[in-house]
C-alpha cells in the first residue's frame, strides 16, 4: 500500500515499535527527563520574565535599579526588555554588561538546547513515519533555537521590538518537542502491527 511505502522506506532500520525492552526503557526516560526539564525551564520562563515584564513593571524596575550597578533609577519593564539604553556611552560594546549577559545566554542555551534536541532528532530518527516528516521533526528546533537566540542579540543592539521573536522561536522548538515526545512514546509501547507480507508473485 501507497501509505506503507511511504512510511517504511528502509526496511533495515530498526524502528522504535522492534527495539528490545532495555532500549525502549532508556528511550522513555529520556523522553521524560528531557520532558520534565522542559516544563521547569517554561515555569523559569513565566516567573522570571513574563510575569516582571507584564504584571510587575514598577517593582521589577526598582528592583533592578538597586541590584545593577551603574543603572540609572528609572523603573525597567523587567528581563525580556531590558536594553542597552542605561550603559555609559563611552564603555566599549563588548565591554558591557548587555553584551556579557547575550554572550553567557547564547552559549549556554546553544549547547543545553542543542544536545536536548540532538538526543531528540535521534530517536526521532528511528520513528516509523516517512523520511520527509522526521527531516522535519529533526531540524525545525534548531531553528527555533537560532530564532530564540538571535532575538537576544536583535532586542539588545537593534530595537527591544526583536522580544517578540522569543515567542515563535520557543514555540517552534516546544511544539516540536510535544509532537516528538507523543510520537516517541505512542511507537514505543503501542507499536504498529507488521507489514503483511506481499502476495505479487504468490
Amino acid at each position: 500500500m501507497a501509505t506503507e511505502k511511504n512510511r517504511r522506506t528502509d526496511p533495515y532500520r530498526p524502528v522504535l515499535g522492534r527495539w528490545p525492552g532495555p532500549a525502549k526503557a532508556l528511550a522513555t526516560a529520556i523522553v521524560i527527563m528531557l520532558g520534565i526539564g522542559m516544563m521547569g525551564a517554561l515555569g523559569q520562563i513565566i516567573v522570571h520574565d513574563i510575569i516582571p515584564t507584564f504584571f510587575e513593571q514598577e517593582s521589577a524596575g526598582r528592583e533592578n535599579a538597586k541590584e545593577m550597578p551603574g543603572s540609572s533609577a528609572a523603573p525597567k519593564r523587567g528581563d525580556l526588555f531590558a536594553s542597552a539604553q542605561d550603559q555609559a556611552p563611552e564603555q566599549a560594546f563588548y565591554e558591557t554588561e548587555e553584551f556579557i549577559f547575550a554572550l553567557k545566554f547564547t552559549h549556554i542555551h546553544i549547547f543545553g538546547m542543542s544536545g536536548i534536541f540532538i538526543v531528540m532528532g535521534a530517536l526521532a530518527f528511528f520513528l516509523d513515519r516517512s523520511a520527509a516528516l522526521r527531516t522535519w521533526l529533526i531540524v525545525l528546533p534548531f531553528a527555533g533555537i537560532l530564532v530564540d537566540l538571535g532575538s537576544v542579540w536583535l532586542k539588545i543592539f537593534v530595537h527591544q521590538a526583536f522580544f517578540w521573536l522569543h515567542v515563535p522561536g520557543g514555540a517552534l522548538f516546544a511544539a516540536i518537542f510535544a509532537i516528538e515526545s507523543v510520537l516517541i512514546l505512542l511507537e514505543i509501547w503501542i507499536p504498529n502491527p507488521p507489514a503483511a507480507p506481499s502476495s505479487k508473485n504468490g
